[in-house]
């Protein structure tokens, strides 16, 4: 895989999940716990104008309730623990479960936005789109050449 190839939704997605860039997958997503960064520090992807707003909380919420409500049926349905019990139990579990997964998800979001070109990532995707359009180019004989490119302006790249 090149620098120019295409980054496929499912990766961008897993990128965020991970709390890392979309495009270079190496840079930080998030200054500090739900604080996204300004900037990737690699490869400069700029992230300010995403706009994930309340949709990642409203995906913990569907993600946690499909995961404890069976729990907590199951508890029900065969020990019958008086409700103080199931206070708990679960309060800590539901806490723990949704601030653990919200960094991820919104990281996610983020991932989708980037990678579809919504809001302000239209002119990042743009840029993505015509680096994977251009022709590979050759450059002249010698050391490696016939060797493709993608020239940024024709330029020959450095042997330094």
């Amino acid at each position: 895989m090149t620098d120019h190839d295409p980054i496929p939704l499912s990766r961008a997605m897993w990128r965020g999940f991970l709390g890392k860039c979309p495009n270079c997958g190496k840079g930080h997503l998030f200054g500090r716990f739900l604080k996204v960064a300004d900037h990737c520090e690699v490869c400069g992807q700029e992230f300010f104008h995403h706009r994930a707003d309340d949709f990642p909380a409203y995906l913990v919420i569907i993600i946690v309730g499909h995961l404890v409500v069976p729990m907590v049926l199951a508890v029900e349905a065969a020990y019958a623990p008086p409700y103080w019990l199931h206070f708990l139990i679960w309060t800590p579990l539901i806490v723990g479960m949704s601030l653990g997964l919200l960094q991820p998800v919104k990281g996610a979001v983020i991932g989708i936005q980037w990678q579809v070109g919504m809001h302000g990532f239209e002119a990042s995707k743009l840029k993505r789109m015509k680096l994977a359009a251009a022709p590979a180019r050759t450059f002249g004989a010698g050391a490696g050449s016939n060797v493709p490119f993608r020239a940024a302006g024709g330029r020959r790249p450095s042997t330094a």
